[in-house]
C-alpha cells in the first residue's frame, strides 16, 4: 500500500525548486523581461550536456554495496541507481518530472518493428505504461511520415525512476524519453554499435542555425509528428532546432508551441508526456504558454547566451536525498 497522496512531500515546493520549474520560469520571462536570463544562461549553458553520444559500456560492472544505505545524507541517486528491476506495484508516476520515482515500471523492448534501443547498459529504458505505449505507437507512425525506418531511442527512466547518477535531472517518474536525432537503420544494430555509436550533432558549430548538411524535412517531421499527438506536454529541443522547424513549417503551426528551446538537445530531442489521468501523486507541468513561440528566439542567439562570461565556480549542490521526494518512492525504493 502507498501513503495516501496527503502524505506525500509538498509536490507544489519541489516543484518551484527543481530545473523544470525552473524551465517554466524562464518562459514566462523570456515574454516580459529575457536581458534577466543572463544569469540562468551561465548556469545552463556552462557545460551543457548532450549524452547521446556518451559510450555505455559492453561489460558494466555491477555497482558495489553502499556501506550505509539507510543513512538520511545517503544520495537518492545512489539508491534508486541500484535497483536493476521494477517495484512490483500499480504503476504510477510519482512526483514531478524531476523530483520523483516510479511505481510498476515496464521497460521498452529492446527491439521492436520501428524502433531500437541505444545504450543498453544504462538499463534505462523503463517508463510509465502510458509513456511506453506512447513510444511503440509513435514509433510506428514515423515511417508513414518521414523516410525514417523507425527510432533510436535513448533513455527514458531507471527501473524505478527517482535520480540518475548520471546525465539528467529530469526522466524521474517514466513519462519522459529522449529519441536520437538520428534514424533507426534498415538493420538490427550490433550490441558495440549499441553502446558506441555517436547520435547525430543537428546543430553548426556556432549554434546560430542548424547544419544544413545533415538536417532534413524528415527531421522536422518526425518531430512534427511527435507534437501533435494529444499525449505529449512538451517537445525539447536546441534553440536551433526550433529555430529551423519555425522557418520550415509553413502554415501548420499550432503544434510549435510544444516544441521548446532548451539549452543542449542537439542530439536528440526530448519528449515528455502528461501525467496520467487520475494519478493524483503524479504533479503536472504548467501549460505551454499560448502562440508558436517563433518571436522568442532572439534571446537564445545572443551572444550573452553563446558566449557568457565565465563565472568562478560556486558551491556544488547538495545531492538529493530520499527526504526531498514524495513518501510513496520510499515504498517504491523498499518493495519486492
Amino acid at each position: 500500500m502507498f501513503p495516501q497522496p496527503g502524505a506525500c512531500c509538498n509536490l507544489e515546493i519541489a516543484r518551484k525548486v527543481d530545473g523544470d520549474a525552473r524551465i517554466a520560469r524562464m518562459e514566462r520571462m523570456m515574454r516580459h523581461a529575457p536581458v534577466l536570463l543572463f544569469a540562468v544562461a551561465i548556469a545552463f549553458s556552462a557545460g551543457a550536456p548532450a549524452h547521446a553520444q556518451d559510450k555505455g559500456s559492453i561489460n558494466p560492472k555491477p555497482l558495489p554495496a553502499l556501506a550505509n544505505p539507510d543513512s538520511p545524507g545517503t544520495p537518492a541517486k545512489e539508491l534508486f541507481g541500484r535497483k536493476a528491476t521494477p517495484a512490483d506495484l500499480e504503476a504510477r508516476a510519482i512526483g514531478f518530472y524531476s523530483r520523483g520515482c516510479l511505481a510498476g515500471g515496464e521497460a521498452l523492448p529492446i527491439n521492436g518493428p520501428a524502433w531500437q534501443v541505444m545504450r543498453l547498459s544504462r538499463n534505462r529504458n523503463w517508463g510509465h505504461p502510458n509513456l511506453i505505449a506512447f513510444l511503440e505507437k509513435f514509433a510506428r507512425t514515423v515511417p508513414r511520415v518521414s523516410n525514417w525506418p523507425g527510432l533510436l531511442v535513448g533513455d527514458i527512466s531507471q527501473p524505478r525512476g527517482g535520480p540518475m547518477l548520471t546525465g539528467h535531472a529530469s526522466h524521474q517518474i517514466g513519462l519522459d524519453a529522449d529519441i536520437w536525432l538520428t534514424p533507426m537503420p534498415r538493420r538490427e544494430l550490433s550490441r558495440v554499435e549499441r553502446e558506441e555509436m555517436s547520435a547525430t550533432d543537428m546543430v553548426r558549430a556556432d549554434r546560430l542555425d542548424v547544419d544544413a548538411r545533415v538536417w532534413t524535412p524528415d527531421h522536422a517531421a518526425v518531430i512534427r509528428a511527435a507534437a501533435k499527438d494529444g499525449q505529449v506536454q512538451r517537445i525539447f529541443v536546441n534553440a536551433a532546432i526550433k529555430k529551423a522547424l519555425c522557418r520550415e513549417a509553413g502554415g501548420d503551426r499550432g503544434w510549435l508551441n510544444k516544441v521548446r528551446p532548451m539549452f543542449g538537445h542537439n542530439y536528440h530531442f526530448h519528449v515528455r508526456v502528461f501525467c496520467p489521468g487520475g494519478g493524483e501523486a503524479c504533479a503536472g507541468q504548467d501549460p505551454v504558454p499560448p502562440g508558436d513561440g517563433c518571436d522568442q528566439l532572439d534571446w537564445w542567439f545572443s551572444d550573452a547566451v553563446l558566449h557568457p562570461k565565465p563565472r568562478p565556480p560556486g558551491k556544488p549542490k547538495p545531492p538529493m536525498t530520499m527526504a526531498s521526494l514524495p513518501a510513496e518512492c520510499r515504498v517504491v525504493l523498499k518493495a519486492q
